[in-house]
């Protein structure tokens, strides 16, 4: 069964400034690496619906929804910053909508089992938008938000989400922490933006914060050692992932070693564990990767690996 891949115009057009480096040309790259390999013919393309308000209210304050209503411009060519990285254009609080909105047809496509997997392709990210809070170039917390949806509508009792980015998932372990039915697992470089995340002691909150420079075989041993066989006890009914790339040798924005090869690693060992626990059903959402070319290439091989070739 081939891959769900959402997306939107909007997630395009959101542009935070010249030189800004979460631009739109991440999304064009991961588009011309899937047509280069080919695994664009082992792609369902679907367009994102916008969320609801009160979709995005089982995880951010309705106070904070109506701030970024307030802030986002309506001239063409403003630009209206919510934090010191994050601003919104024009366009910015449609994306945001939809970026959202993505993560909530994906739940809804493999939950209905019309596909296993689905990846998420939009911006703004998400992972670090808290309850109240925006920051490190993300407003609504996408995955956030289809975890909720998840729980609210099919009634699931066990969520697991990992998140590999090289900066800590902080807006996610904000608004699950002490939620029993969401497992978080974070990895991230540290110390590091967003400075937080290795004092964690929440029960259902698994971070693993590594040293600069750490490269495949120690990120491969920690994850061996911490996460798996605490989420096979977790036994998963459905998985999402944070996938952030900016962990590649190649990415300036960070300083971890990983290479292509260990991204296809990781998302193999979470497609193993979806296939023993929960009939394949995972759901990916794009967050970090600022090297274009290490970007396309590192999403190809995700996708690749949550096709899965039995």
């Amino acid at each position: 069964m081939n891959l769900a891949f959402i997306s939107h115009p909007s997630c395009q057009a959101h542009r935070m400034g010249a030189h800004h480096p979460e631009c739109p040309e991440r999304l064009y790259a991961i588009q011309d690496r899937l047509v280069a390999s080919g695994m664009e013919m082992l792609v369902t393309h679907y367009d994102a619906p916008a969320a609801h308000i009160d979709q995005l209210a089982r995880v951010h304050d309705r106070d904070y929804i109506q701030t970024i209503i307030d802030t986002a411009p309506t001239e063409t060519g403003a630009l209206n910053w919510v934090d010191g990285d994050t601003a919104l254009n024009e366009h910015s609080l449609t994306a945001a909508f939809h970026a959202a909105g993505a993560a909530i047809l994906a739940v809804d496509l493999v939950m209905s089992d019309r596909h296993h997997t689905a990846f998420c392709c939009v911006r703004p990210p998400g992972h670090h938008a808290g309850r109240r809070s925006s920051g490190g170039f993300c407003i609504f917390n996408n995955l956030a938000v289809g975890v909720a949806h998840a729980l609210a509508e099919y009634g699931l009792e066990r969520i697991l989400v990992i998140d590999f980015d090289v900066h800590h998932g902080d807006g996610t372990e904000d608004i699950f922490t002490g939620e029993s039915r969401v497992l978080f697992c974070s990895s991230f470089q540290h110390p590091f933006y967003p400075g937080c995340g290795a004092d964690s002691i929440a029960p259902n909150v698994i971070n693993l914060p590594l040293p600069r420079l750490t490269d495949g075989a120690a990120f491969k041993s920690a994850i061996r050692q911490t996460w798996l066989p605490r989420i096979d006890a977790f036994a998963p009914q459905l998985i999402f992932i944070s996938a952030g790339f900016d962990g590649h040798i190649e990415d300036d924005m960070a300083h971890f070693n990983l290479h292509t090869a260990d991204f296809g690693w990781i998302t193999r060992e979470i497609h193993a564990l979806a296939r023993k626990h929960c009939q394949e059903r995972v759901v990916s959402c794009l967050e970090g990767g600022y090297a274009l070319s290490a970007l396309g290439r590192c999403v190809s091989t995700h996708i690749d690996e949550l096709i899965g070739h039995l």
